[in-house]
């Protein structure tokens, strides 16, 4: 620990600096870095010494490095990495961006278990994550290695997951949560990052914000006067808890205010992307995108499926609605659990009602007495890293016969099927909710563009007692589906006071009429939270200038500027470019369009959306030799071009050459394993070529398959009816008057 109290301005090998921490830092942004804090809070400064906070990114040296450098060698893909020492350094030779060997200086290490990984430079200020990382847990429970983050895969350079890809960045995917008041600084005319710190770790004013002026009053006995202690804001929000008489569960006995704490935690442990410099105390969305409940990241009844670090699940449980927070359960210093087993939740849940064979039905002390066994399943990412869905749900192996989605059961009973797991909750008497009426199945069907879960979800939208994360989530579904009532649902809650509510209300106008929706956003403009108004900035892009008043021009330019504004901030992400090309798009701006996809095809050339979209904007430029030659080198580049044989069929339709055409689009509907819009083209090409008995056949699997969807089943209709099939005209003519009418359209 001696070294983190001596931490003076450093300069990489690659000639770029990093601000270490104070004295520099103790200029006009206020930081004045951790061992400013430890004399008067010495309990608490103890308490993260040594945390995964502290230790979430350090200086390699002997100390701080865990692997094993002693000429270890580690095999991947056929490049044969080693990992060794020049005295005090530590270097790792290994593939770089073109696939040849090289030496890299090991400048810092980067977490501490149960996984450590290192940052190498690679020049031009950036600092990239090896993907073979060090395995930190004991021998005997399979640590003590180096392994690949991809074992199941073979990534070699040019991929955008190799190490020195955009995906393993640390100055954009990284920095941000490992260190306190990162500034990314990146210049994109250069392709370079400056990027500065204040601290190199996650210290105290990472949670609190800038500590000079709390220690400016502290040091002049002047803190019981100031609000805050002389913060933005206060992070003491873990309540008063007490039961009432002859209950089980005790209750907060003042209500949670806001959700100040746990909205901080969430800059982190969220799955978000950045949109600009954190503000203390504002809304997360004022900084922040937050992800919704949608697939890959969380199976349709909200458990975590992909890495989405915590907040997303967590904000769907009783116990955030109950109000509880991070730092009832968490000591939010060391990182660690304020109980240990059971007594984390026997802090509210009576222990003899709920620790207790009659409610778990497992034996005492056994796993499956353990609350988060049943409640907190555990998933793992990274290959050894463990972390629990924190929505604390009743495992529902009824969901998991209907949606897939993974249940607490057969999580631990692996040898058992989600069957014998519901015949055994019957048996033990628990009666269980249908699932049909579960809003898990309301978003699986809305997914597959089933326009049967409408009621269901407009049943989701208009529920106050539904989580606001679900409420979102439902809306956007909602308006992907574009129902006759899309502009009096979305509109009855552009004026909610919850912001992510507001801005997926403004999401799910995309499908109205652009002279529509700006009469519906108009007023969101100068909305104060800053998501909101760059969702309305993208929905308003295409709006018909010439139609406004002289006085509506000034507001809507302005909000256009900021939205380029923020978004050149992070000109070295792929998907923003994506964005900033739709956007010009959208405005009829067709080079800036162009320019904004070939660098997103620049940052990373595998870039299946940018490939699709720039072929789109060169055939409708005329530019088709272009489209195809970028559609075609796309597609050996690929891993799964289905997405890329779909538009390379629909150019060579454009083109005229039906036969090409066809060949590609059912390359696109074989390789089709989501989604059914690439099987639906296919059949439609089918029919279009003389082949509608095929074409029938294709439509009929798929309405079988993801049932529900009003163009599968209109075209069923018409085709049944060409063929002289007047038995499956009429039997399809009457599901689609029975889809109709359960969504609600008829």
């Amino acid at each position: 620990m001696i070294a983190k109290l001596l931490r003076p301005l450093l300069v990489t090998a690659t000639g770029f600096w990093l601000l270490a921490s104070h004295p520099l830092a103790q200029g006009a942004n206020g930081y004045i870095g951790s061992e400013a804090c430890a004399g008067c809070h010495q309990q608490s400064y103890g308490d993260w010494l040594g945390s995964h906070h502290d230790l979430a990114m350090q200086k390699a040296t002997p100390d701080t490095v865990l692997g094993d450098f002693a000429d270890a060698t580690f095999d991947y893909a056929g490049i044969t990495s080693t990992f060794y020492r020049k005295g005090d350094a530590f270097w790792v030779r290994t593939d770089n961006a073109a696939g040849k060997l090289e030496d890299f200086p090991v400048q810092w290490v980067f977490g501490v278990y149960p996984l450590q990984q290192v940052l190498l430079p690679t020049g031009q200020g950036r600092l990239q994550a090896l993907t073979i990382a060090w395995d930190a847990r004991p021998a005997a429970e399979g640590g003590q290695r180096w392994y690949h983050l991809y074992p199941d895969d073979a990534i070699t350079a040019g991929d955008p997951l190799h190490w020195t890809g955009p995906y393993q960045n640390w100055n954009t995917r990284c920095a941000e949560c490992h260190s306190t008041n990162v500034k990314k600084n990146y210049l994109a005319g250069e392709h370079r990052f400056d990027t500065r710190w204040d601290e190199e770790d996650v210290g105290c004013e990472a949670c609190h914000g800038p500590g000079a002026q709390h220690a400016d009053l502290a040091k002049r006995q002047a803190l019981a006067d100031a609000l805050h202690g002389g913060f933005e804001m206060s992070l003491a929000a873990r309540g008063q808890w007490a039961w009432s008489e002859n209950a089980s569960i005790a209750a907060r006995t003042s209500a949670l205010e806001d959700n100040t704490q746990i909205d901080n935690c969430a800059r982190c442990h969220a799955r978000r992307s950045t949109l600009g410099d954190y503000h203390y105390g504002a809304d997360l969305l004022d900084t922040h995108r937050l992800a919704l409940i949608e697939s890959p990241l969380y199976w349709p009844d909200g458990q975590i499926r992909d890495e989405v670090y915590v907040y997303g699940s967590f904000v769907q449980s009783k116990m955030h609605q109950a109000g509880v927070v991070c730092a009832n359960c968490h000591n939010p210093h060391s990182n660690q659990l304020v109980a240990e087993g059971n007594g984390v939740c026997s802090q509210c849940h009576l222990p003899s009602t709920y620790d207790n064979p009659s409610h778990h039905r497992h034996k005492v002390a056994s796993t499956g007495a353990q609350c988060v066994e049943c409640h907190m399943p555990s998933q793992v990412y990274m290959g050894v890293d463990a972390r629990r869905d924190h929505s604390m749900r009743i495992p529902r192996p009824d969901l998991s016969l209907m949606t897939g989605s993974p249940n607490a059961c057969t999580a631990c009973h692996e040898e058992k099927s989600d069957s014998w797991a519901l015949d055994a909750l019957r048996d033990w008497g628990v009666r269980l909710d249908s699932p049909r009426r579960h809003p898990a199945m309301a978003l699986q069907r809305a997914e597959a563009q089933d326009i049967r879960s409408l009621p269901s979800l407009k049943a989701i939208i208009d529920d106050p007692g539904a989580t606001t994360l679900l409420r979102a989530s439902a809306l956007e579904r909602y308006g992907d589906l574009a129902p006759p009532d899309l502009a009096q649902t979305a509109g009855m809650l552009l004026g909610s006071s919850d912001s992510l509510v507001r801005s997926s209300a403004v999401r799910a106008c995309a499908a109205l009429p652009p002279q529509q929706r700006y009469l519906m956003l108009r007023a969101l403009i100068r909305d104060p939270v800053l998501a909101v108004r760059l969702a309305v900035a993208e929905q308003l892009a295409d709006t018909p200038l010439q139609e406004l008043r002289a006085q509506d021009l000034p507001p809507l330019m302005a909000l256009f500027d900021e939205y380029q504004r923020v978004l050149a901030e992070h000109a070295d992400m792929p998907s923003i470019q994506l964005q900033l090309a739709n956007f010009w798009l959208a405005r009829g701006d067709v080079a800036q369009a162009e320019a904004a996809l070939r660098e997103a095809l620049l940052l990373n050339p595998q870039y299946e959306a940018a490939v699709v979209n720039l072929a789109d904007l060169l055939r409708a430029e005329g530019r088709d030799k272009e489209a195809r030659s970028l559609l075609t080198a796309g597609i050996k580049a690929s891993p799964a071009p289905g997405t890329l044989h779909h538009a390379l069929g629909l150019l060579e339709i454009r083109a005229g050459n039906i036969d090409a055409a066809v060949a590609q689009l059912a390359l696109a509907a074989e390789l089709e394993s989501e989604g059914s819009r690439h099987r639906y083209v296919y059949a439609i090409a089918l029919h279009d070529t003389g082949k509608p008995a095929e074409a029938l056949a294709l439509l009929e699997q798929l309405n079988q398959d993801r049932p529900g969807n009003p163009e599968v089943l209109s075209a069923l209709v018409s085709y049944a009816g060409e063929m002289g099939d007047v038995a499956k005209q009429g039997r399809y003519q009457g599901q689609l008057q029975g889809v109709a009418q359960a969504a609600g359209l008829r």
